[in-house]
């Protein structure tokens, strides 16, 4: 059994195209009460119960019936959703982070910082001659697709065709999946192919990177990983430390130049790199929503869900919340509370480190090679719900910084 809405209350359908989850009508609907039903269920609008919803273990991470409520129920895409770490649940989902979790340890990123850095500098070389850029194409991809690369010890040379599979994979999160399932499942196969070639070639020749680590994992040990384990576990970390990053900084730049300020702030004061990621990430994440799944009839704060029911944690909504930040206003210089980016509790994202210190060496030196930086026209964006972000944001600027 589940509460029924008072009369006349707002019912959001995340799945148009149009709907805005940063919209007014959506602030309007939290000042109302700290959830709203949804056409997936229902979803949370307040910091408080969101952070409780997140880490509440009568709920499961709810994305595993994802492709089903997009009327996707066979096919390799479908089977290789309910196979990756975002959907596994209990001793697996706990079996397969454990062992990859070395390669994402702090001391393993931080080593990898003068590297990130050099990246960076030489993406920016290429275009501040002539003082424009299409921010996506020109530097938020192969930045994000190069660090992946490094990362997994895949040859740099192909990051541009590991950029492309994982772009198509990126179509699992829209909104619009059920279009989208042949450029899904090409992506999977031409993935899943390379990096067999990958593995065969760390099982010949072993080396210090994370297939070998996780070859390793698949022929010995108490832990073993499956060879679908590993393929799955690779193709998954591919794309995902690859996309989300590349929308992330999208949507910084952009959020940054709205605020003319704060980018001249953040140039001046490049400490500030990390703290300006969790502030845009609280303001404009690319994770816009975050799923739960009740495992058990819940009473969620007055809230019938039955098992079964959708929870979505609306990220924007919860972080923008007065209750929890007084004054919200951009502000990359402020402390606040945790946003809920990378999700919480047992699914906390594997690879946010990776993620925040990435953007946090790219913002500083973007602000600091383009400090009167603006948008060169709107450029094209995913519709914002679901995992949004640019497909193309030019910028220009003054050359020759």
């Amino acid at each position: 059994m589940t509460t029924a809405p008072p009369a006349g209350a707002r019912r959001f359908d995340l799945g148009d195209p149009t709907f805005d989850v940063t919209s007014p009508e959506v602030h309007a609907a939290r000042e109302e009460q700290w959830y709203v039903e949804t056409t997936w269920g229902w979803a949370v609008l307040r910091y408080d119960e969101a952070s409780a919803l997140l880490r509440d273990r009568r709920f499961r991470q709810g994305n595993a019936r994802w492709p089903e409520q997009n009327g996707i129920h066979a096919g390799l895409f479908h089977g290789w959703w309910r196979e990756t770490l975002l959907s596994l649940e209990g001793e697996d989902h706990a079996r397969i982070r454990r062992l990859m979790l070395p390669a994402f340890r702090k001391r393993s990123i931080e080593a990898m910082v003068p590297g990130f850095t050099e990246l960076a500098e030489e993406l920016v070389d290429a275009f501040a001659p002539r003082g424009s850029v299409e921010l996506i194409g020109e530097f938020a991809e192969p930045y994000a697709a190069r660090i992946i690369c490094r990362l997994l010890g895949l040859d740099e040379a192909h990051w541009s065709q590991v950029a492309h599979w994982a772009d198509d994979l990126g179509a699992s999160f829209s909104i619009d999946v059920g279009n989208q399932v042949p450029r899904i499942e090409a992506a999977i196969e031409g993935l899943t192919g390379y990096l067999d070639e990958v593995v065969a070639d760390r099982t010949a020749a072993p080396r210090e990177d994370l297939v070998t680590a996780l070859v390793r994992a698949s022929q010995e040990g108490a832990e073993r990983l499956s060879r679908r384990e590993l393929d799955v576990a690779l193709v998954f970390l591919a794309f995902a430390g690859m996309e989300t990053t590349r929308n992330q900084i999208g949507l910084a730049v952009r959020t940054l130049l709205e605020h003319p300020d704060q980018w001249r702030l953040l140039a001046e004061r490049p400490e500030l790199g990390r703290n300006a990621v969790e502030e845009v990430m609280r303001v404009n994440p690319t994770v816009t929503w975050v799923t739960r799944e009740a495992v058990e009839d819940v009473d969620l704060h007055g809230l019938r869900i039955p098992a079964g029911g959708i929870v979505q944690v609306l990220s924007h909504s919860a972080g923008t919340d007065p209750r929890a930040v007084p004054g919200p206003a951009f502000d990359i210089t402020a402390e606040r509370p945790p946003h809920h980016g990378f999700g919480a509790g047992i699914h906390h994202c594997l690879g946010h480190y990776v993620a925040r210190t990435d953007m946090a060496v790219a913002l500083p030196l973007l602000a600091r090679r383009m400090p009167d930086a603006v948008p060169d026209g709107p450029g094209r964006w995913l519709p914002v719900s679901g995992n949004t972000g640019a497909l193309s944001f030019p910028v220009r600027f003054t050359p020759g910084h």
